[in-house]
């Protein structure tokens, strides 16, 4: 049997060493690299391409759903978690494995098993999962979006708007536009509904930066924001437009 190559990621050492050590009985798999962030974890996936990720979830700079959805989603992820029920019913949901803190060794193993029947499977989109594992009173706080070899994160008082592009979206802040692999009523769920609004099926806007509504046609306007960017508003997302901000428009 082809040996699993197995990528540690957690915060804290001690957590690392009792994985390591449970993994040290088993001649099938083999660790190929140990990361204590986020960003360390997202540059060793690329490099040194493993099967499977114990991938911590509550970790500084970028946390287990940020990571997750930066590296290549035919990677297999237990998540190691102390995280809430609530979360714990998104992974079941969406078939997520996961070890709650703490764990026995023959869970572990068993999470192991079944990670490797699942190798080569394409997971649910991560920035699905890490949305159902939000509580719905808490909202997006940054985004994250890999290009290339460069890791940014932009937090979310700096997006001026979103755009569907077939399978990702257009994500636009302060001059710059990046691609990423995500559906926009995805993110929509994710956003706070206070500050960002569906202008169109395919836009979502910062409404800080709305500064003004145009007439396009007949039957159609325009946003015009702070900047200059012009965006389609349909009749429903003029609705809520007028609703959100009143007789300011």
């Amino acid at each position: 049997m082809k040996k699993l190559r197995i990528m540690i990621v957690d915060d804290e050492e001690l957590a690392r060493l009792v994985l390591r050590e449970f993994l040290s009985v088993r001649q099938d798999v083999e660790i190929c690299s140990e990361c204590a962030n986020g960003f360390e974890a997202v540059k060793a996936a690329a490099e040194h391409n493993p099967d499977l990720l114990l991938l911590d979830v509550q970790m500084p700079k970028l946390d287990g759903f940020e990571v997750l959805e930066l590296i290549p989603p035919e990677i297999a992820v237990v998540f190691v978690t102390a995280y809430d029920e609530y979360a714990l019913r998104a992974f079941d949901v969406h078939a997520v494995d996961y070890l709650l803190k703490p764990f026995s060794a023959d869970r572990l193993h068993a999470a192991i098993d079944r990670a490797r029947l699942r190798l080569g499977e394409i997971t649910t989109a991560a920035a699905e999962i890490a949305a159902a594992a939000r509580p719905p009173e808490q909202h997006l706080e940054r985004i994250v979006v890999k290009d290339g070899a460069k890791v940014t994160i932009i937090p979310i008082e700096k997006l001026d708007y979103v755009e569907a592009q077939e399978d990702y979206v257009l994500i636009a802040s302060a001059g710059r536009k990046l691609l990423k692999q995500q559906t926009i009523s995805s993110l929509e769920a994710s956003l706070n509904p206070a500050n960002f609004l569906r202008l169109h099926r395919s836009v979502i806007v910062n409404v800080e930066r709305v500064a003004r509504i145009e007439p396009y046609t007949k039957d159609s306007r325009i946003a015009v924001l702070n900047d200059g960017t012009q965006l389609p508003v349909s009749r429903a997302g003029y609705a809520r437009l007028k609703e959100l901000l009143g007789g300011r428009i």
